[in-house]
């Protein structure tokens, strides 16, 4: 008997209203075709006989099945909830999709074989992500052949990265923008330019039209629905949006009747407003329209660079400095599906040739919706062909729309486990911004507030001895997977900045200094707010110039170190931790008391002593000798000219050095 899962249908109740059934599958199936996935759902649910207070499913079939009339029942149900799964995860209603997955995927009909998947896409989409790795690795394991192999492999490095993020969470502040701007349908494309807030909503149009009917076989339950349409078009915000109630009006440009459009972005001065528009049946294209005299022109589509019948363009922004306009578009010559392009803008409006942005910006997926920062020269789009959190996930990259850094992924809260696509920012530092999400939507986007924060680690680094700045010093910062290196000017200041409170390593390096290593912790970071200023110091070194290890004491006649010499070799193995290419030499010299050889031999001993120690703490053996020098290198008199003892003198000599013997 095949597993029990979620709600109860049984052969006998199926069999009873055959014909029941089969009108509301024929109604959910003309839906589906028709890609209208929630009304598919909504049909499908009655033709399986799933209620809201439904418990349980019963498959209705066991070990051994009877042909003929139960085989089409069988069949009626595997399709009927593969088709429901389907539905609800292309309405992006993730719980309803896991649940129908999770019985879907148990079917041994080959055509249902990629349920295993969508139930590990769908599982990854709740937040379930060990669970939606264990689905990808059994897709992949049964469906070594199918074209969803390499995106499987993907998925499951973005579940491990995102369980990984989500310890060390990024500084982001989130909030989601009143009800008055999040309405019905999907709200999404935020664009700020000074005051005014633009956003593209697909909530419902009224309109008086005849009821849909789906036409039944003579003698079935006739079915028809009636709603609004849901039509995307381009709002704006009558007052500020951070208050409780925020009046909303549509944007005065004259769009045409049959037209949908959305995400629209402004030329610096705010007279020529660029946007998508499509209409059914017909590839999205970028459009423009112009003010003049207080009043926008008809909208016209951009010149034959940007259009094409045979292709969609999409997702324009333009440059705050009205240069370049940046677009999402599938156009012949990309890397993947959807690529990021750019067109120079002419000064009579007109765009020059076509760009695109590159491979390291690009990727065999889907790059969307970018924006570009002309201050910071930073470029923040989705995609979801990058290893990430699932879905559209937020990178940013560097560089001049020629040659970029490798793009980074931006990291948890600001991006999750659903879809997180069209970024603008709200300042010149890009620190404060609005996004569009269906992180907390069973279905549609919805617009965020975001703030963007950072902890900052700065110093100045100065000479030990002298006391003075140093110049020259290689600073590395090492954030988990990030590293950022700078180096000191005459000031000898450091700052960096980290977008999350997690272990950061300092390494300070220059040329005839020793190098310092500096760790903090979480909790030391959690504390510092916003600001940890630590001021270090390095200590300089010739190859082969001996330093006197000051205070490295013995029992008296003895090779036996005392337990504050441990302590100051303590720092040595720290030199040597953060130095790990370096070589030394551990000298030991006594005074002329008792007869050369002894001395000879105690220095040895003690010389080894130390190498001993420091074995013991883990340096490696071979990175250091011991060589005893006896009485023969002394720094003092042992004696005064007239004869009498000099202890000063005698203590100077009694010393144990370092030197490095190689860098």
């Amino acid at each position: 008997m095949k597993k029990l899962i979620l709600f109860l249908i049984t052969i006998s109740a199926i069999s009873a209203e055959a014909q029941y059934v089969v009108n509301y599958k024929k109604v959910a199936d003309a839906y589906f075709q028709n890609r209208d996935y929630y009304a598919a759902s909504t049909f499908y649910k009655k033709a399986l006989k799933i209620t809201s207070d439904s418990s349980q499913i019963v498959l209705p079939y066991g070990n051994e099945t009877k042909k003929g009339s139960d085989d089409k029942v069988i069949e009626d149900y595997e399709s009927s909830l593969y088709n429901l799964a389907e539905a609800s995860r292309l309405y992006r209603d993730f719980s309803e999709a896991e649940k129908y997955y999770s019985i879907a995927s148990t079917f041994s009909n080959p055509k249902y074989k990629r349920a295993m998947f969508y139930y590990g896409e769908s599982l990854r989409a709740n937040k379930k992500f060990p669970q939606a790795i264990t689905a990808f690795e059994n897709f992949i394991q049964k469906n070594s052949s199918d074209e969803l192999i390499k995106q499987a492999r993907l998925e499951v490095l973005s579940c491990k990265f995102a369980v990984k993020e989500m310890k060390y969470p990024r500084l982001v502040q989130m909030k989601r923008l009143p009800n008055d701007l999040n309405g019905l349908g999907s709200n999404y494309a935020p664009f700020k330019m000074g005051s005014e807030f633009y956003f593209t909503s697909s909530r419902p149009v009224s309109v008086s039209g005849k009821p849909e009917v789906v036409k039944a076989v003579k003698g079935e339950t006739v079915v028809s629905t009636k709603a609004n349409p849901f039509i995307n078009n381009i709002y704006q915000a009558k007052k500020n949006i951070d208050e409780a109630e925020v009046g909303v009006k549509k944007v005065d440009i004259n769009f045409q009747k049959d037209m949908e459009v959305a995400a629209v972005t402004f030329n610096p001065e705010g007279t020529v407003a660029y946007f998508t528009a499509w209409r059914e049946q017909e590839k999205y294209a970028i459009y423009s329209a112009s003010k003049i005299n207080e009043k926008w022109s008809d909208p016209q589509p951009l010149g034959l660079q940007i259009n094409s019948k045979d292709h969609n363009s999409a997702q324009p922004f333009v440059t705050k400095d009205g240069k370049f306009l940046i677009f999402s578009s599938d156009r012949a010559g990309g890397f993947g599906k959807y690529d990021l392009w750019y067109a120079a803008i002419r000064n009579d409006g007109s765009v020059g040739n076509v760009v695109n942005l590159g491979a390291t910006v690009n990727t065999e997926a889907d790059e969307k919706a970018p924006y570009y920062n002309t201050t910071t020269k930073t470029l923040i789009f989705s995609s979801n062909g990058r290893v990430g959190f699932g879905g559209l996930d937020f990178f940013e990259s560097k560089g001049d729309l020629i040659n970029w850094t490798a793009p980074k992924n931006m990291g948890y809260p600001l991006n999750s486990s659903k879809d997180d696509v069209y970024f603008t920012a709200a300042n010149d530092e890009g620190s404060k911004g609005y996004i569009s999400s269906d992180r907390e939507s069973s279905c549609c986007l919805e617009l965020f507030e975001v703030k963007i924060e950072y902890v900052t680690i700065s110093g100045t680094i100065t000479d030990c001895k002298t006391k003075a700045p140093l110049s020259g010093v290689s600073v590395k910062m090492i954030d988990q997977d990030v590293e950022d290196t700078l180096v000191t000017d005459n000031s000898g200041r450091y700052q960096f900045k980290i977008d999350r409170r997690r272990p950061v390593k300092l390494n300070f390096a220059k040329e005839n200094y020793f190098a310092l290593n500096k760790g903090y912790t979480y909790e030391e970071i959690a504390k510092a707010d916003t600001l940890m200023n630590v001021d270090y110091c390095l200590n300089s070194f010739k190859v082969n110039v001996p330093i006197v290890l000051d205070n490295i004491y013995y029992e008296f006649n003895s090779a036996e170190l005392t337990e504050p010499s441990k302590k100051v070799l303590d720092a040595l193995v720290l030199i040597m931790e953060d130095n790990p290419e370096m070589e030394i030499e551990l000298g030991a010299h006594t005074d002329d008391v008792g007869t050369a050889v002894y001395n000879q031999d105690l220095s040895e001993r003690r010389a080894k002593s130390c190498v001993d120690y420091l074995v013991s703490k883990n340096i490696a053996q071979n990175r250091m000798t011991s060589k005893g020098y006896g009485e023969s290198i002394p720094v003092a008199a042992n004696k005064f000219k007239n004869g009498k003892d000099n202890p000063a003198g005698r203590a100077k000599n009694r010393r144990t050095e370092f030197k490095v013997t190689k860098k």
